[in-house]
């Protein structure tokens, strides 16, 4: 991971490969962000028109270069965009700063240090401004020739170090900005990596060892249920959809505990480790990205693992729904009944509809410990993502206010979602004849039916919340931001920020 340091040098002086400047989209033309200005001064003031001169706007990610000024230690200028200039006396937006932080990081791949002489008034900012120099540069090369590109990003190692400027060394709050930047970057790239890493490494036992490795590290207990357990225990829904593999499924309970906390969040993530859509097969052209379909796991394990590393006032357990999804003789079929953990029975209409299936004896198994909340995480529904596109997940609960809460979390720390409701007229859709309930329901409203079924699983008197991550949780675009292609790890920092809220009160 790229070093962060908080620095009081002047951009002048400082030996670097590079300085980082912001210029935000004035309504005459480009503005030169605050942090920048020496390197203003060094071009007489006239540093916008240059920038203007060689097409920069300010526009939100757009990243131009320039030889820095005489005098300069750092040879090169890197201007990155910050979007729209802000009101008069109105500080630049979290997300903003983190944006371009990390699109500076990703251009300034191969270089040992960076200045970033972003605006940056407070902890806060700094706290952002690293979370997007980490995330931005991240790069996943496990598989890659290292004989030619050891630790490389397209032929390039990732940024050494960045130095915050205007950042107080000495101060606490500063330094504890730049510690939990430092740890949920850490965890949700671990994510990252899981998401990336190919099925064939990662089937449900692996991902379980990986888990209890890191819990070991960290002071979080562990209790994996393999096969054996789990039939012992009556898991009808992970056993179904792990039937068909090769590779037997697991439940993972992750629990960090600390000795003052009053509240327990409890977060479920679907780990589909691997999603041919079993018996009804996915049709070519849907096969190649399903390695991302334990994106919900990942996100939860990395959220456990960032609160024990924050030590925050709250008891959080993570469970990991385990289990990969084969068509085989031994695979669940389309007209099977499945009886899961709860005791109610499911008939399976569609084997593709599994990640409900597991998250629904995960969701029970949550619900009887009684925790203040759940949350559950999943890639769930293609019909989220014709709702709301690639960037947005969606939010169901079955308490508005809660609801409200995530949004509004999420929205906090730059994870782009959305509230949907929970119509209560699909639930008629999922009545079978032969069981309490079936996989499917309309197919108008999809995502809102995979809600509805999740909900049967939840425990009475139990506060929860679905978030459905099947847009944001891959990006097969290009990287945007800090937001690299590939597994993105969504949803991380909404569940550490939810940890964070709960451990301080502020969540009802």
């Amino acid at each position: 991971m790229t070093a962060l340091t908080l620095s009081t040098a002047a951009a002048p002086g400082l030996r670097a490969d590079a300085i980082v400047i912001g210029v935000a989209k004035g309504a005459k033309g480009p503005v030169v962000a605050p942090g920048a200005e020496a390197v203003d001064k060094a071009y007489d003031g006239r540093l916008a028109g240059v920038l203007e001169t060689l097409g920069a706007s300010g526009a939100e990610g757009e990243v131009t270069k320039l030889p820095a000024p005489s005098g300069f230690k750092a040879p090169l200028v890197v201007a990155v965009g910050l979007g729209a200039e802000p009101e008069k006396d109105a500080g630049y937006d979290g997300e903003a700063l983190r944006k371009a932080a990390g699109a500076a990081a990703r251009t300034l791949a191969g270089s040992k240090k960076a200045a970033f002489a972003l605006p940056l008034t407070d902890p806060a900012d700094a706290g952002v401004i690293g979370e997007g120099v980490l995330l931005g540069a991240y790069s996943f090369d496990a598989y890659k020739d290292t004989a030619k590109d050891a630790k490389a990003k397209n032929g390039k190692a990732p940024l050494g170090e960045a130095a915050l400027l205007g950042g107080k060394p000495r101060d606490a709050a500063y330094k504890a900005a730049l510690a939990r930047a430092t740890a949920v970057s850490e965890e949700l790239n671990r994510a990252r990596d899981l998401i990336n890493t190919p099925p064939n490494d990662l089937n449900p036992e692996a991902f379980a060892a990986i888990a209890q490795a890191a819990a070991k590290e960290h002071g979080i207990k562990v209790q994996i249920l393999d096969e054996k357990a789990l039939v012992k225990g009556g898991y009808g829904g992970i056993l179904g959809v792990g039937g068909g593999s090769a590779s037997a499924p697991r439940l993972v309970k992750l629990s960090y505990t600390h000795s003052k906390a009053n509240k327990h969040l409890a977060f479920v993530g679907k780990g589909i480790t691997y999603d041919s859509g079993g018996i009804s097969l996915k049709p070519a052209g849907h096969n190649e990205t399903m390695k991302c379909d334990m994106s919900g796991a990942a996100a939860v394990f990395a959220a456990v693992v960032a609160a024990a590393r924050l030590g925050l006032e709250v008891n959080v357990t993570g469970w990991l729904a385990l289990a990969e999804n084969m068509p085989s003789g031994s695979a669940v079929r389309p007209g099977d009944v499945l009886r899961m953990y709860s005791g109610k029975t499911v008939e399976v209409l569609n084997t593709d509809a599994e990640g409900r299936l597991v998250l629904g004896d995960a969701l029970w198994a949550a619900s009887l410990e009684k925790p203040d909340a759940i949350v559950d995480v999943a890639t769930l529904t293609g019909a989220m993502m014709l709702a709301l596109g690639s960037r947005t997940f969606g939010i169901m609960a079955n308490d508005d206010a809660f609801r409200s809460a995530v949004h509004e979390a999420a929205e906090e720390v730059g994870e782009p979602a959305w509230p949907m409701p929970l119509p209560e007229h699909l639930r008629k859709g999922m009545d079978s004849q032969v069981a309490d309930i079936a996989n499917m329901g309309e197919r108008m409203g999809g995502g809102l039916v995979a809600g509805l079924f999740l909900r049967e699983f939840v425990g009475e008197g139990i506060t929860w919340a679905h978030l459905d991550i099947a847009g944001p949780a891959f990006n097969e675009g290009g990287p945007f931001g800090y937001t690299p292609k590939g597994g993105t790890g969504t949803a991380v920092r909404t569940l550490v920020r939810l940890a964070e809220l709960t451990a301080a009160g502020d969540l009802g």
